[in-house]
């Protein structure tokens, strides 16, 4: 069996990296599926499962983040709805969201993120500008910038 040679990676002829590839901002998620308080969560149920995601911000009409509403929370009302032994009723976004969330700001480099994201356990960090949801960074997101810095300065 042959013996492979481990060498310290060479940095590429750019040799220094630009500090704006670093920040959160870059590669961030804009387009998102958000949701509202008045919604019900059985809309919510069918957005999670019809696009395939686990989660998402709460917001009012002026773009300010409320909350996250997740499977986990829908799943609360199924078994609330099943303890209490009544028929699913209508209830709100308002009502099972998780009213206090962690927020990160665009400037945060990708590697305080990922601290953020090993310490607080969480999928997912909403992204606010002036006091506006502007975007959402997420474990996979962090991990795609990471990847993607390690192809563009190192050989």
């Amino acid at each position: 069996m042959a013996i492979k040679s481990f060498e310290t990676p060479k940095v590429s002829s750019k040799n220094t990296v630009d500090k704006s590839s670093l920040k959160v901002s870059t590669y961030m998620r804009k387009k998102l599926q958000v949701f509202h308080p008045q919604q019900t969560l059985n809309e919510v149920i069918d957005i999670l499962i019809s696009k395939n995601i686990s989660g998402g911000p709460v917001v009012n009409e002026k773009n300010e983040l409320l909350g996250i509403i997740s499977e986990g929370d829908c799943l609360k009302q199924v078994s609330d709805s099943r303890y209490h032994n009544m028929p699913e009723a209508e209830k709100k976004v308002e009502d099972y969201m998780t009213k206090s969330v962690k927020t990160i700001e665009g400037d945060t480099s990708i590697f305080d993120a990922v601290n953020m994201f090993l310490t607080e356990r969480k999928r997912r960090f909403p992204i606010i500008e002036n006091g506006k949801l502007v975007g959402q960074i997420s474990q996979r997101e962090v991990l795609k910038a990471v990847v993607k810095i390690k192809q563009q300065y190192y050989q």
